[in-house]
């Protein structure tokens, strides 16, 4: 039996997948003012869309979702759709600020949920104490 729990494995991932996405801004807000600069987006989309086609687990009962902590990492992207301002780039600052935002409260529910694994651990370890 593992100490590292799948539940665990995911939130990692889920904090990975967080820091990727904070580079992702703040390369974008550090770049606003670059002549034909691309906002770089993660791509959360395509890895989850991989990772639900490789699902494959023993249900006891018809109603059970299926689960596996298994899937690859999101991906950066360019966005290369769009072209916000006279200079080509397109990194809108209102719109970067409120993915950082998002992303901060997603980073910390994460956090938190990962903290109380890791409490639960301890408690186990100190035998219920």
């Amino acid at each position: 039996m593992s100490l590292i729990s799948n539940t665990m494995l995911s939130l990692e991932r889920g904090l990975n997948a967080s820091s990727m996405q904070q580079q992702a801004i703040s390369n974008n807000i550090a770049n606003i003012d670059t002549p034909n600069y691309k906002a770089r987006r993660v791509d959360f989309q395509s890895a989850l869309t991989d990772a639900q086609a490789k699902l494959d687990a023993y249900r006891t009962d018809e109603r059970h979702v299926p689960f596996s902590s298994g899937g690859r990492e999101p991906l950066m992207k360019r966005d290369t759709d769009t072209a916000f301002n006279h200079n080509g780039n397109n990194v809108d600052l209102d719109h970067e600020m409120a993915m950082m935002a998002n992303n901060q409260i997603y980073y910390n529910a994460v956090a938190e949920r990962l903290n109380g694994q890791f409490s639960s651990l301890k408690t186990a370890i100190r035998g219920g104490n």
